[in-house]
């Protein structure tokens, strides 16, 4: 699908003072797109190690490998070599000038260290999600940047029925996806996509026997979509031992097929909930396994809210790809059962509540996880919103509003 890519800008200003840039995501997002386009205008040599003979080569001497490529490289897949790290080092090492490597990968190295620690201090890791709404509408959008100003400017967007809300929530943000109108087509890539990750990166990463469990987690995972990660009742109800368990959801995560949502808890004094909320990484991916194929499936379904949850908590990583305000996603609860969707806070401690409804009617009663956000952020508080298919923008309080969901790809 040949649209521009909001990430380019961040990859571009991280080649200018960086020697290594490492651009990762799931498969199938556009990485391989984005930096050949990026190749091609800096005349820099391109390598996959995909390639069978190309990966030989880099196993089999990394330190040749890496010399031969030149000055300015762009390696895709680079997790098939890991070994390759440290001879990337060693080459940094004896000339840091700026940009000399543009690496992908489908693995996080953030959760498998192994990686990347050689190259700690020299590396600048972007993530490269799905498609953000603003890009498939040829945007950028700044959506974080204006709900952490201080005056922001809360224009009222376009009013989505609930059936084009819960398309989007379906199609979700995958390349190939958007180019497959039918359900049974895209049915069958997601079918095609799952058997890939499972049979190839998943076995290159791990030495866990029993895959073929995975589907069945994925499976569960999707129904539980945005509910408290309680990883005991996974493992009874797949009958599962909760070791292996722990390693299947490291997998998942390295991967980037799932994305867990950490608690907010900056006050140790409270009865503060501290386990994570599951979230897949791309609504359309959770609808699929979901069983979940057309919006009417969905309109009256009970998995509209939660599935909707994930889709906006996805947008919202995404846009933090390319916001200004640098911020980072928590969930809120306390063990009353108060709670907040989701909790943006800035590098300054500032927090901005998200509330995400399904419904086009809200009331003051479905802010009050808000309210008592607000008091228990105290000074760090900055506002409240909450994102449901609405007709407007609608005031609680002069730091709370009712928004529709379409300001996320429109501010």
């Amino acid at each position: 699908m040949d649209r521009s890519r909001n990430l380019r800008h961040a990859v571009d200003i991280a080649l200018r003072d960086t020697p290594v840039v490492l651009v990762h995501g799931a498969r199938q997002t556009g990485k391989t797109t984005l930096v050949k386009a990026i190749a091609r205008e800096r005349a820099a040599r391109y390598v996959t190690l995909d390639d069978h003979p190309t990966l030989e080569a880099a196993l089999n001497d990394p330190p040749a490998f890496i010399q031969g490529l030149g000055r300015l490289a762009v390696i895709d897949e680079v997790q098939n070599a890991p070994n390759i790290f440290r001879a990337i080092k060693a080459a940094v090492d004896r000339d840091r000038k700026p940009g000399r490597f543009l690496l992908t990968g489908s693995a996080n190295v953030l959760v498998l260290p192994r990686l990347g620690d050689s190259l700690a201090g020299r590396m600048e890791i972007l993530p490269l999600h799905p498609f953000a709404q603003d890009e498939l509408a040829g945007r950028k959008s700044t959506f974080i940047d204006q709900v952490f100003a201080a005056r922001p400017k809360m224009t009222a967007p376009t009013v989505l029925e609930r059936k084009q809300i819960a398309a989007r929530v379906i199609a979700g943000g995958y390349p190939e996806v958007m180019t497959r109108k039918d359900p049974a087509r895209r049915d069958a890539w997601y079918g095609a996509y799952i058997t890939s990750i499972l049979q190839r990166d998943v076995r290159d990463i791990s030495n866990i026997t029993g895959l073929a469990d995975l589907p069945r987690l994925l499976q569960a995972l999707a129904a539980r979509s945005s509910g408290l990660l309680n990883l005991a009742d996974l493992s009874r109800t797949l009958d599962i031992p909760h070791s292996t368990m722990r390693r299947y959801m490291a997998l998942l995560e390295a991967t980037f097929l799932s994305t867990p949502l950490e608690a907010w808890h900056a006050h140790r004094g409270r009865r503060l909930v501290k386990a994570p909320k599951l979230h897949l990484a791309d609504s359309g991916f959770a609808a699929h396994l979901a069983g979940i194929h057309k919006p009417a499936d969905i309109l009256h379904s009970p998995s509209f809210g939660p599935l909707l949850e994930t889709f906006v908590l996805n947008e919202l990583r995404k846009l933090a790809g390319w916001s200004k305000v640098r911020v980072k996603a928590y969930h809120f609860r306390t063990e009353a059962g108060r709670e907040v969707d989701i909790v943006l806070e800035d590098g300054k401690g500032r927090i901005v509540g998200i509330e995400v409804k399904a419904a086009m009617a809200v009331g003051s009663n479905d802010v009050a996880g808000l309210k008592h956000l607000r008091e228990v952020a105290g000074g760090k508080w900055l506002r409240g919103l909450l994102l449901h298919p609405g007709l407007g923008i609608t005031p609680f309080d002069k730091d709370l509003h009712a928004v529709p969901l379409s300001a996320l790809w429109e501010w």
